[in-house]
């Protein structure tokens, strides 16, 4: 049995399984029902592994085994190994979260904390700064930054931005909103993102801009988030944000970014 490598890593991706695993299961769903020994030549994967690789399987899921001599493994139909780690995925991640949320009230999370607040102590302003790489990693640094925030927020964003905000940041924003906190959003208006304009325009003061091309977050004047890709031309597991906590270079690109946005249409009045 021939199977390409980029169709087994494929499935290490979707279903968690190691590489011995995937040859193995793919070695038996070709043949429906074998021995290890069989399914370790088929596979290419050394006999004394194969038991061990077999069992773990077994136990999520994905084979069952037949008993007699020689004890042969029988596969489980895909679609139903599918719906199987599902369940274990959600089950996982439910247990996960529980222990994380009883970390809240327990002291390691008092002593996580005493560390990092001692180790900032001795950080010099300027090297609070990183690079962010991948798009989920952006947001969630995005929405650590402005659920901190405690006067303004200016974001200046692309089109198809302003939809991934609304559906990633809106939460977060609607509770500063009601905490008094000034937000301020420029993107070029659409027909596409004109929905998220009218959602947004609820919490926030949205304009038009087809003359900036950029994308970047300012959080009080102080901590700034700076996209370096386009958007359109990137995939998004590479898209990469710049950070920094510089209130020096904030407030510059915010006196930048004020004089361009006096000259603003009213992103409700484009969307009407």
């Amino acid at each position: 049995m021939i199977v390409k490598e980029e169709f087994l890593n494929k499935l290490r991706q979707f279903f968690g399984l190691n590489l011995y695993e995937v040859r193995i299961w793919t070695a038996l769903l070709s043949r429906g029902v074998s021995t290890a020994g069989e399914l370790s030549d088929i596979g290419n994967v050394p006999r004394s592994r194969s038991y061990d690789v077999l069992e773990s399987l077994e136990k999520k899921g994905f084979v069952m085994m037949k008993l007699g001599k020689p004890i042969k493994y029988v596969a489980v139909e895909p679609k139903e190994v599918v719906e199987r780690v599902k369940k274990l995925v959600a089950e996982d991640a439910k247990e996960r979260q529980k222990k994380l949320d009883d970390l809240r009230n327990n002291d390691v999370l008092k002593e996580l904390n005493l560390l990092h607040k001692q180790g900032i102590e001795f950080v010099e302003p300027s090297d609070l700064s990183g690079a962010i790489r991948g798009r989920h990693n952006l947001y969630s640094h995005l929405e650590y930054m402005i659920k901190n925030a405690e006067k303004n927020i200016t974001i200046m964003t692309s089109s198809k931005g302003l939809i991934r905000k609304l559906e990633a940041l809106k939460p977060e924003l609607e509770k500063l909103n009601k905490k008094g906190v000034k937000i301020r959003i420029a993107a070029p208006i659409t027909k596409e993102s004109a929905s998220a304009v009218k959602e947004l325009s609820k919490i926030a003061e949205i304009k038009h801009s087809d003359k900036l091309n950029a994308r970047f977050c300012i959080v009080d004047s102080e901590d700034v988030m700076f996209m370096a890709m386009d958007d359109d031309s990137v995939h998004p597991s590479y898209d990469i944000g710049i950070w920094a906590n510089t209130p020096y270079f904030a407030s510059a690109l915010e006196s930048l970014f004020n004089t361009s946005w006096k000259d603003m249409e009213d992103g409700t009045k484009v969307v009407d």
